[in-house]
């Protein structure tokens, strides 16, 4: 029987103060991929234009973002405090205003992977991004470790080709069981056209979502600055995507497409709520609290389990064991592409306290814009 000593301690342990932040992390990113799901069959049912849709959920979402950031509030300041700020305004509002061009430009690619590749392969392509985890690698990483990262890059592309081959679906799966005559001609005329090519689209996107998280981070140090800063982002986006919006809208209407954008709850709630604005804090919390950035095997782990309770869920085209190679050839890659930041950060958490609230940040109230 243990002691209540040894309670207290077990209740202390870093990992035992971390369990309600995992389930934090995997509620809020099985509710993501859910609405990923949502907003697919949504796309396929309707027809409804990607890039419109995508701008009817950010109107609404950088409106919340600026109610419960409020950018624009701060503490009166003095002259040379404002001479201070002008100078910050520059450094971090311009980078954010950048941001948000590349922000844009994932959302346009992302929902256009999603409607060619299926959320399955749009999910997945977005941890492409560790390739910068390369990059930095070939830049700035010793030689050794360059080799380990072109050893994942080259991984990471392995997975990709098994992806675009079809291999997580039960029609093309080399695992499949399936009789060649049970399979669909038109399922298989579809998987077929996708190839390696295809893929390009949801894989470009991935590289900006993580190009964008690295300028979000390297412009703002402080968590509270990094919500704010993300608030213009995503405002500064919606502004970037509205003409796009509007042009596909015209576009799609001169040429006798569907160009209306039929109401559903669900797909609209479901993309705004837990598509946008839940998992933006649910993944600042892993990052902060869980020292878990999206790029990496842990993320990839939760994401894989939410994936098939969804593609079972929904009946689609899968197929579990080659989902599962995909996933741990995939997950070896980023380790190995992220194997020089994963040891600089352990070195850097090694000389932190862990009991020192890294969440005290939010209380600060600077403000972005010297108002």
């Amino acid at each position: 029987m243990m002691s209540p000593k040894q309670i207290s301690d077990d209740r202390g342990s870093p990992h035992f103060r971390h369990t309600p932040f995992q389930i934090i992390h995997l509620i809020g990113n099985f509710f993501r991929i859910w609405s990923v799901y949502s907003m697919y069959r949504y796309l396929n049912q309707t027809g409804a234009p990607v890039v419109l849709f995508l701008f009817c959920c950010l109107v609404p979402s950088s409106i919340i973002f600026l109610i419960l950031q409020k950018p624009w509030k701060g503490r009166a300041l003095s002259n040379q405090q404002l001479l201070i700020y002008e100078a910050a305004f520059i450094i971090q509002i311009v980078p954010s205003l950048i941001n948000g061009v590349i922000t844009a430009l994932y959302f346009i690619l992302w929902g256009k992977g999603l409607k060619s590749c299926g959320p399955l392969r749009a999910i997945l392509s977005e941890y492409s991004g560790a390739v910068l985890g390369v990059l930095s690698g070939v830049l700035y990483g010793r030689r050794g470790h360059v080799w380990k990262k072109v050893g994942g890059l080259i991984a990471m592309l392995v997975a990709l080709f098994f992806l675009s081959q079809g291999w997580a679906t039960s029609t093309l799966s080399p695992f499949s069981s399936k009789d060649s005559t049970e399979i669909k001609e038109e399922e298989v005329l579809t998987e077929q056209a996708l190839g390696l090519m295809g893929m390009m689209i949801p894989v470009f996107a991935g590289i900006l979502s993580a190009l964008r998280r690295v300028i979000a981070r390297r412009v703002s140090l402080k968590n509270q600055q990094k919500k704010r800063l993300h608030a213009i982002t995503i405002t500064s986006a919606t502004c970037f995507l509205f003409p796009v919006a509007m042009w596909d809208l015209i576009i799609g209407s001169s040429s006798g497409k569907t160009s209306e954008l039929p109401f559903s709850a669900w797909a609209f709630l479901s993309t705004i709520v837990f598509g946008i604005i839940l998992i933006f804090y649910v993944d600042n919390i892993a990052e902060e609290r869980l020292h878990m950035v999206f790029s990496s095997p842990k993320h990839l782990m939760v994401a894989g389990a939410c994936i098939i309770v969804m593609e079972i869920a929904y009946e689609m085209d899968f197929s579990l064991p080659g989902f599962i190679v995909c996933c741990l050839v995939l997950g070896f890659g980023i380790f190995e592409a992220t194997s020089l930041e994963r040891s600089k950060k352990d070195s850097s958490l090694k000389s932190e306290d862990p009991s020192n609230g890294i969440l005290g940040n939010d209380f600060d109230t600077s403000p972005i814009l010297p108002i």
